[in-house]
């Protein structure tokens, strides 16, 4: 996730979803990385400079790789009406605590937490796109009770276990 500054979003991360930082790849010190091969390699516009990159870690289980990127091309975030990964999901168990947790680390929420609908409807289920300090979208789901789809495939949305 490109990111406007490392340490905001690190920080707001952490007080958010409780991410951990696990090591900081390139660090604020060092010469940042730039010039043809990180621009081929990165797929970066010309002139871009990668100042800074840390990977956090979810509490159940992926990890989020932040890139703090000076450019004179950057575009605002994308909005999930546009082509391209344009917002991530994470699983909380308490959709109203885990608003009220990702607001009160400086992010937006775009409406209140909601139920979801059609194949993924049941009793407590429900879900609320909310936005980073910089813009961009995470969407904040919960789902204790079986959705509709369950009937139709063996398959499963992953759920963290049990603790």
């Amino acid at each position: 996730m490109t990111v406007p500054n490392l340490d905001d979003a690190s920080r707001f991360l952490e007080e958010a979803l409780g991410a951990q930082p696990i090591y900081d790849d390139v660090k604020r010190d060092q010469t940042p990385m730039k010039g043809a091969l990180v621009e081929r390699n990165l797929d970066f516009a010309a002139g871009t400079s990668l100042v800074a990159m840390r990977m956090l870690r979810l509490a159940n289980g992926p990890g989020i790789e932040l890139m703090e990127v000076q450019s004179p091309h950057q575009q605002s975030p994308a909005r999930p009406s546009d082509l391209g990964l344009q917002h991530f999901g994470v699983y909380v168990d308490d959709i109203d605590a885990a608003a009220k947790r990702f607001v009160a680390a400086g992010g937006k929420l775009v409406a209140a937490p909601a139920p979801t609908i059609g194949v993924e409807a049941g009793p407590g289920n429900a879900y609320c796109y909310a936005k980073t300090p910089w813009g961009t979208v995470i969407e904040l789901i919960s789902h204790p009770s079986p959705g509709a789809y369950e009937k139709e495939t063996p398959l499963r949305r992953w759920t963290p276990p049990a603790v």
